[in-house]
């Protein structure tokens, strides 16, 4: 479901006239709709590690160079190099002083920086992108924009998530008819999002009883 057919969804919820264009979104409550639709994917998307945020990225290091620029778009999870884990350390007076050591990288600047290497090196990126929105081409950005642009949010669940969470957000009153109703359906698509959005079974949730 794309921008355009969530923000219809959102007024009719909300018992507002459907639009059928999307140059026809012009009142104050379209834009806030858009604006708060954008606020929560972002929150909902940073909110946790999910499977579906995880990328990769291939660099490399040129022999004798020492320094990458850090083009990556969100929160490294791992650096490989040559197939090695490299651990990342905090401790920039470790690099200034040449004592970094040859299994690790720090942050300076945003560039990353390792001990230098005779050799080309193969570096892979795995990350948590904090791009959350996908354009007609597919590619990644962070804002829904355009009216066919698509949250990457697994569906159903991010179609249940920006509808009802939105509609909560526009109208913020507990009072309201239908605040209940939406407070109950986000609630269970977020629950539904965290149990079902994973790839493998060791990541489901457990609870383990121990017998004294």
């Amino acid at each position: 479901m794309n921008f355009f057919e969530l923000i219809n969804k959102c007024l009719l919820e909300l018992n507002y006239r459907q639009v059928e264009t999307f140059s026809s979104l012009v009142k104050n409550d379209h834009k806030r709709i858009m604006q708060i639709m954008n606020i929560l994917n972002k929150e909902i998307c940073n909110s946790e590690n999910w499977d579906f945020l995880l990328r990769k990225s291939s660099i490399v290091l040129e022999q004798g160079q020492n320094e990458l620029i850090n083009t990556i778009p969100g929160k490294i999870l791992y650096v490989m190099v040559d197939g090695t884990k490299y651990n990342y350390e905090p401790n920039i007076e470790r690099y200034i002083s040449g004592n970094l050591g040859l299994e690790k990288f720090c942050i300076m600047n945003n560039n990353l920086m390792f001990s230098k290497s005779d050799k080309d090196r193969n570096v892979d990126i795995y990350y948590y992108t904090r791009n959350c929105v996908k354009d007609e081409q597919d590619n990644e950005k962070e804002n829904l924009e355009n009216a066919t642009d698509c949250t990457i949010l697994p569906m159903p669940f991010g179609e249940q998530l920006l509808i009802y969470g939105t509609c909560m957000r526009l109208k913020a009153n507990p009072q309201h008819v239908k605040f209940s109703y939406w407070l109950s359906m986000y609630k269970d698509a977020v629950l539904n999002l965290k149990s079902k959005a994973v790839v493998c079974t060791d990541d489901f949730p457990h609870v383990n009883l121990h017998r004294k």
